[in-house]
């Protein structure tokens, strides 16, 4: 009953009571709160609390206790896995509540909400499943049948986890679920920005059965919970989603204990268009929508969005012209509102760097072909949002801002190629490395220029979809580690040699 009075109150805005600390909903410890503004409108539609260190530390002490102490660490394996997939059914039951808080919270369309519901189902069921099908460990053999050698996976600890604004649940569920699979106790602090919906899955958590302390959740700023928990003895892992100066800072941080890291920092994403790839019509259509998908879901709010579309010189212009006019056609709105097809952006700060971006691309020489500005308040309601155009630069190259960085907006900037090396090279020549897309119908080209990226996902003739059971993560800047798949789940586990000897006997090695 005290879970779903919870989930209630803090549906409808009231609550207060966001933190989770060994078992029990409770206020900061300096009292202190943080409103939620409705990016869509601006205007605040929640209240939540603002943690501090003192917080941290009582949320890591509980899931310490909970991890050295309690049960959960040697809970057999299918009973683990019956809880995730009692937390899939909540998801379920409550996918339109939740999509719907998803929405408002971050500004994403309600269908966007929806589907991630589902991919937060999906994940926890795919962990269920990948750890009730696992055997008791590999053997090893030691060359004699004296000698039972066995190496075994065991849980890491207590794990802390940092989430991003933008997708606020399912980059929650993508940690939570391996690292509750595998043994493990956690503390989350999501963005402070976007918390309601953690919170909410941290209650249905608690409603499934989790033992107190297993699932704990701080809400406050990264520069206070973040940090502490980056750097907190007690912790033995902390996985981090978001950009790449305050992973910098978290990884700096854990140093210290030299405890285990895993960094998902975002991309620079490119999305390589072969003419073969737009001989038909239908062909072109598809190529052109999926480039628009690739660069404004979720108005470009994406670490693998594909805001560098790099086409061949010959389709350039035929292929960027329709680009431009179904772009300037996108329809703008609340997220809940029907017809809607782009939300806000998360915040005022967000648009204010996204605007940034595009004034240096076009003082640096690149062509606004459409977009690059708030619309007019006629133009989108409600008027008082963060709203922000979906943008095309065209004539860019390497050397701008706008095509080295990441951007986290609406914008897509257009480069040109004439060969398949010159299109390999353009689309490796970027610091990051998390994912990228290559059109074309030659199968020969698909699977050389795949196999040349230098980025963890690459999709062929598509953009975006990516599975439970395969890894996720990048190349260079765009982090270390993997989430999701086997070696997701691997993350949030130690590996341990168990070498017994059936028949022991001296050794006499020294005379003695």
């Amino acid at each position: 009953m005290a879970g779903q009075q919870a989930r209630q109150a803090r549906q409808a805005g009231q609550t207060q009571r966001t933190i989770h600390v060994g078992g029990e909903w409770r206020e900061a410890d300096s009292r202190a709160t943080r409103e939620i503004l409705d990016p869509a409108d601006a205007k605040p539609f929640a209240v939540v609390a603002e943690g501090d260190e003192r917080d941290a530390d009582a949320a890591v002490a509980a899931a310490r206790r909970a991890f050295d102490s309690g049960e959960w660490p040697h809970t057999p394996v299918a009973e683990r896995a019956a809880l995730l997939r009692r937390v899939a059914d909540l998801l379920v039951r409550d996918r339109e509540s939740l999509g719907l808080l998803e929405s408002r919270d971050a500004g994403k369309t309600l269908e966007e909400g929806r589907v991630d519901i589902d991919c937060v189902a999906d994940a926890f069921r795919y962990f269920a499943d990948l750890v009730v099908g696992e055997g008791g460990g590999r053997v090893v053999d030691a060359g004699s049948p004296d000698i039972h050698s066995v190496v075994v996976h065991e849980p890491v600890g207590v794990c802390a986890m940092i989430t991003p604004w933008n997708y606020p649940l399912l980059q929650a569920s993508w940690k939570i679920a391996p690292a509750l699979a595998a043994g493990n106790t956690f503390v989350i602090k999501p963005s402070e920005i976007t918390p309601l919906t953690t919170a909410a899955l941290v209650d249905l958590l608690v409603e499934a059965g989790a033992p107190a302390g297993v699932a704990n959740i701080v809400t406050g700023p990264g520069h206070t919970v973040g940090a502490r928990l980056a750097e907190h003895p007690d912790v033995d892992l902390i996985s981090f989603t978001g950009g790449l100066a305050s992973g910098t800072k978290v990884a700096q941080a854990a140093a210290v204990s030299v405890k285990k890291v895993a960094l998902e920092l975002g991309g620079k994403n490119p999305n390589v268009v072969f003419a073969d790839a737009c001989e038909t019509d239908e062909d072109f259509d598809t190529a052109v929508d999926q480039a628009l998908n690739a660069a404004f879901i979720h108005s470009g709010q994406v670490c693998s969005a594909g805001g560098r579309l790099i086409v061949e010189e010959s389709v350039r212009e035929r292929f960027v012209a329709e680009l431009v006019r179904r772009a300037g056609r996108i329809r703008l709105g609340r997220g809940t509102e029907d017809g809607v097809e782009c939300g806000p952006l998360v915040s005022e700060q967000q648009r204010d760097k996204v605007e940034g971006f595009v004034a240096s691309a076009l003082a640096e020489g690149a062509v606004l072909r459409t977009g690059g500005r708030r619309p007019e308040p006629s133009d989108v309601r409600p008027a008082a949002g963060y709203f922000f155009e979906p943008t095309v630069l065209d004539q860019c190259h390497r050397g701008m801002k706008v095509v080295r960085e990441e951007v986290f907006g609406p914008v897509l900037t257009v480069e040109t190629f004439r060969t398949e090396d010159e299109a390999v090279a353009l689309a490796n020549d970027t610091e990051y490395g998390l994912a990228g897309a290559v059109w074309t119908s030659d199968a020969g080209r698909a699977r050389r220029v795949a196999g040349r990226l230098r980025h963890g996902t690459v999709w062929i003739n598509d953009f975006h979809p990516y599975l439970p059971q395969a890894e996720w993560g990048g190349f260079g800047k765009s982090g270390v580690g993997r989430e999701l798949g086997p070696a997701g789940l691997a993350e949030y586990r130690e590996t341990k040699h168990v070498y017994q000897n059936l028949a022991p006997k001296p050794v006499r090695w020294f005379a003695g």
